[in-house]
């Protein structure tokens, strides 16, 4: 099985571009394709998808160990011919001043070749010492490769290329034009979803044949093919021995941030995932608890308070006890607002609070949460012990107008969740935090999930049947 691993010097280099063009290249040619990305990152992932027409797996060194990176990566690698893992920012950008975390570090850790895609905007002979200095910096690292991005012209192609090809050892593969047709537009959470983008297809497209046309694939497959193989390991079953809950998920334009695996692991613990449209659907699927996921719902907020029937009955679920789990998107959804450029829209109104859009940031980053005792989910469904674990957030909203006696599931001991020292409001049965959770073995929310929707529904069914024979 062939990989090979994508990288740049610095982020917006295009590196997710030449990425979605190499996986439909290879994909067209009747390759099984595999992506990978490193990092939380929800979005790239999407677009790797529709390219490879196979999940994205994601890589990320804040909430996996070494073996479970390496365990992912063979598990999904060996089920395709060939394997892309794209980088996040830089080939040596990370938090750890040592590297730990680093883009060379995880294509070290699976022996995967480097192909470093090199923005050439406004640069000619200066990107060899840059190349030069990625080789030294850490000689364990396989540079075995350049794509040349965003080149102006065919003379300013030949003048990179008799630069390079002077004073270095590693070959270029090829070298992609400035097009405009060839750029996946970008916003304040990243680019632009394929779920909102209508002409995703044909944007896959363009990037294809840009790809096919400028970059040697034949070399850069022989190159892939030369890596060390992944090790080989039976494919895990992600189901459960039968699925006994049902959960509605919602997934559209407004929330689609749901991590592959995730999805996977609440298959195995019994669920049977039931994804509706919060934009269309009028009325909740038969369900016994639901996901909202994160997303853009600032975005989706006129359509999404157009669909008051909706809205009325999942603020009705929620008042009911009905198992509910929300992380930011989904979140801000179940607020009583959202404003945003000066508009205000009403949605479902389940959690006391505003939720309130600004220019910045307002939680980035690596998180670290230490549980309160207060999340309602058995933490001996998990058969864990550890009550701190490592997640993400990334939003630009803030809540406001709410109690300050509210109930949280976590303490935040770094980030900033939804007021610096705490996330996850708990209300009833329902959890929502502005942190992004991932299922792994520092986390196993999705059992725990699963089992308390279980032990509700159970126990709902139990009341039903003794009111039954009382009357």
């Amino acid at each position: 099985m062939s990989h090979i691993y994508l990288s740049a010097a610095h982020k917006s280099s295009g590196k997710t571009s030449i990425a979605i063009g190499l996986l439909a290249a290879f994909a067209e040619r009747g390759v099984s394709v595999q992506p990978f990305k490193k990092g939380p990152d929800y979005i790239d992932p999407m677009w790797l998808k529709r390219a490879a027409g196979r999940p994205c797996y994601n890589l990320d060194y804040n909430t996996q160990s070494d073996a479970e990176i390496r365990t992912l990566f063979e598990r999904h690698a060996n089920g395709a011919s060939f394997a892309l893992i794209e980088g996040n920012k830089g080939l040596y950008d990370g938090l750890d001043t040592e590297g730990r975390d680093c883009n060379a570090a995880l294509a070290k850790l699976l022996q995967t070749p480097v192909i470093l895609v090199l923005d050439t905007e406004g640069i000619t002979r200066g990107l060899v010492p840059l190349v030069l200095g990625y080789q030294a910096f850490d000689m364990e690292v396989n540079i075995e490769g350049i794509i040349l991005n965003r080149v102006a012209s065919p003379r300013h192609e030949d003048k990179l290329r008799a630069s390079l090809e002077y004073y270095t050892d590693v070959p270029i593969f090829g070298a992609v034009g400035r097009h405009k047709e060839l750029i996946v537009t970008e916003r304040h959470l990243g680019l632009m979803t394929p779920c909102e983008w209508r002409e995703y297809d044909s944007k896959i497209e363009c990037l294809k044949k840009a790809v096919t046309g400028g970059v040697d694939l034949d070399r850069l497959a022989d190159t892939a093919g030369n890596a060390s193989p992944p090790n080989k390991i039976g494919s895990r079953r992600t189901r459960g021995t039968h699925a006994d809950v049902r959960l509605g998920i919602a997934r559209d334009a407004a929330f689609n941030f749901y991590y592959a695996d995730d999805l996977e692991a609440l298959e195995k613990a019994g669920a049977e995932l039931v994804f509706f449209n919060t934009l269309r659907d009028e009325r909740l699927p038969e369900v016994d608890g639901l996901f909202l996921g994160g997303g853009f719902p600032e975005t989706q907020m006129a359509a999404l308070e157009a669909n008051k029937g909706l809205r009325n009955e999942i603020r009705l679920a929620a008042a009911n006890g009905l198992p509910i789990y929300a992380e930011c998107g989904g979140m801000m959804y179940l607020c009583r607002t959202i404003s945003w450029h000066d508009k205000r829209h009403e949605m479902v109104g389940a959690i006391p609070f505003d939720a309130a859009m600004h220019d910045k940031p307002q939680g980035r980053g690596l998180v670290r949460l230490e549980e309160t005792g207060a999340l309602p989910w058995p933490l001996r469904a998990s058969g864990r012990t550890r009550a701190q674990f490592s997640a993400h957030e990334f939003h630009y909203a803030s809540l406001e107008n709410g109690p300050d006696d509210v109930v949280c599931a976590y303490h935040v001991m770094r980030g900033q969740g939804i007021d610096g020292s705490r996330d996850g409001i708990v209300t009833g049965n329902l959890v929502a935090n502005f942190c992004h959770l991932r299922d792994t073995d520092m986390n196993h929310w999705a059992e725990r999930f699963v089992a308390f929707i279980r032990a509700c529904r159970n126990s709902q069914e139990a009341s039903l049947s003794l009111d039954s024979a009382v009357c």
